[in-house]
């Protein structure tokens, strides 16, 4: 027996509608974004991740970075028709990029992982939990606030450099949240964002 067939849905007449569009049931509150992701977002970097009872080996990643800001709902574009300028940002990031790029990233705030300079000054020194010891010379070494070089944290970081290098033009073009995506490998990638506290 050959199976039934599908009835096609009546047609729905359009008289008798509201004179408001389907359309405009998605505009009442818009809300504009920028993504910023360019093939020179990017940075070599050696690391290892280190918690209680636990570290990985020192190994490396050639990490990328994505921005998206998005604009406070319901206000509209600015009038040059931009969210921001993408020069801005791109300025910005480049900076970040570069003064991490081919470094050792120090988490200065580790709880697992003593940091020190050398008697001399010229080496950074890491004494871990599990007994291993690490000296890098200093200018190979790039200190990051953060607790764990994981991408979740790095994303933080860019994110907070983004927000305080760029904080007076954020709120002058009403960027409500700003996203951060690092990636160290295909389909491995930490995202953080964060909001204004502008009503």
């Amino acid at each position: 027996m050959s199976a039934a067939k599908r009835k096609r849905p009546a047609t729905t007449s359009t008289q008798g509608r509201s004179s408001t569009s389907s359309s405009s049931l998605f505009v009442h509150n818009p809300t504009y974004s920028l993504r910023v992701f360019k093939t020179d977002f990017k940075f070599n970097a050696a690391h290892f991740v280190a918690y209680h009872g636990f570290r990985e080996k020192l190994h490396g990643h050639n990490y990328t970075v994505g921005v998206e800001l998005f604009s406070k709902p319901g206000t509209s574009l600015n009038a040059d028709g931009y969210v921001i300028d993408f020069g801005s940002i791109k300025t910005v990031v480049r900076q970040l990029c570069k003064s991490i790029h081919e470094h050792f990233l120090a988490p200065m705030q580790s709880d697992v992982i003593t940091i020190s300079n050398s008697k001399d000054g010229n080496n950074l020194q890491l004494n871990c939990q599990d007994g291993a010891f690490f000296s890098f010379p200093k200018d190979d070494c790039i200190e990051l606030p953060i607790a764990h070089t994981t991408v979740e944290e790095l994303a933080k970081y860019f994110c907070d450099c983004i927000t305080q290098k760029l904080e007076l033009l954020l709120i002058e073009r009403n960027i409500e949240r700003i996203e951060v995506t690092v990636t160290e490998a295909p389909g491995q990638s930490g995202c953080y964002s964060c909001s204004s506290k502008m009503e």
